[in-house]
């Protein structure tokens, strides 16, 4: 009888023995499986342009399609949607902010994030600020430049800037001559529904007049407006000069640019993908500032040789005194981050 219990005994331990195997096993394979890195998906982000891709903001766009689809190792492709085939840029902006994912990523005048949570960013359109590119490159490369980034998202709008660069400095265009700021005075020049463009060119003794920037053309054309400002290369770009065919190169404002994501789609990214997406916009920013100033030279050259008024200013003073009053309203809720820009040059 013994024999039996100790035989029955045995037995037991034995199938406990094999079960707790079986289980530690099973919980190895689960930890190792835990362990290991998540496989990629690839993932295509439609990427909106308002203007061609031979323009600076253009190439700069298909500098950072090519990084990231490098160093994603192809798990994320860039679909970049230009010439304003998904609308102007608070077009662009009122579809990312409302979800759905039909636009991911978009490269955006800095000062239009103004209304969608990047106060900070009007900071940068407020006339005659940067004296010069270096002064705008020492901001963008700067401490600073992450706060202006990530306010959107911070201040919960869906939002948040990679990147900057810059499409050079804006200027005034118009249908007759301007050689002075005497010159703008009455006329009818169009403006993005902003705040500080419309009060600057108030100050300017002109009338600000909101037209969606794919409708300047034919509002050049049949009168709607008589002037507008524009950086030179986008001027060129976008055939303003067989309309307008007079420039004063009064250089207000640095055309400061953001490529901007979702955070919706940002965050259906694996992290090996977010960094390869922050990386290539380190590339692509780099890229930008080299091009920008000869690409914005050479356009320069061409409109001249083809007929075009150009009007140096010499004397930027008259601009800045005009303006003064927008200056201290722009600037008089970040009155410290301002005079921190201003002390960068």
């Amino acid at each position: 009888m013994k024999k039996i219990l100790l035989l029955l005994v045995t037995m037991v331990l034995v199938v406990f023995s094999v079960a707790a195997n079986g289980q530690n096993e099973a919980s190895d394979d689960a930890a190792s499986d835990a362990s290991a890195p998540a496989e990629e998906k690839n993932v295509t982000l439609v990427y909106a342009e308002v203007n061609p891709l031979d323009s600076i903001v253009g190439q700069t766009g298909l500098k950072f399609k090519e990084e990231v689809e490098k160093l994603s190792e192809g798990t994320v492709t860039l679909d970049i949607q230009a010439n304003g085939v998904l609308g102007a840029e608070q077009d662009v902006l009122d579809a990312m902010l409302g979800g759905g994912g039909t636009i991911d990523m978009s490269r955006i005048s800095a000062f239009a994030l103004t209304s969608y949570g990047g106060e900070k960013s009007k900071l940068l359109s407020i006339p005659y600020t940067f004296e010069n590119r270096a002064h705008f490159w020492n901001f963008a490369t700067s401490d600073l430049a992450p706060e202006f980034l990530l306010e959107p998202h911070e201040n919960g709008t869906g939002i948040r800037g990679l990147f900057y660069g810059e499409e050079g400095f804006r200027h005034f265009f118009a249908t007759k001559p301007l050689n002075s700021i005497e010159d703008l005075t009455g006329l009818k020049i169009r403006v993005s529904n902003d705040p500080v463009m419309r009060g600057m060119v108030k100050g300017l003794g002109a009338s600000p007049t909101v037209v969606n920037y794919n409708e300047l053309y034919s509002a050049l054309q049949t009168g709607v407006v008589d002037a507008a400002e524009q950086p030179i290369a986008n001027y060129k770009s976008k055939a303003f000069t067989e309309v307008a065919p007079y420039m004063i190169l009064d250089g207000h404002t640095l055309g400061a640019i953001q490529v901007i994501i979702t955070d919706e789609a940002w965050d259906k990214l694996s992290p090996k993908q977010q960094n390869a997406i922050v990386e290539a916009g380190k590339i692509a920013s780099a890229f930008n500032r080299e091009i920008s100033e000869n690409a914005e030279n050479e356009v320069l050259k061409t409109l001249r040789e083809n007929g075009i008024t150009v009007t140096e200013v010499m004397d930027k003073a008259p601009w800045q005194a005009a303006t003064a009053d927008v200056i201290a309203e722009a600037s008089a809720k970040n009155a410290e981050l301002y005079q921190q820009i201003l002390d960068m040059k």
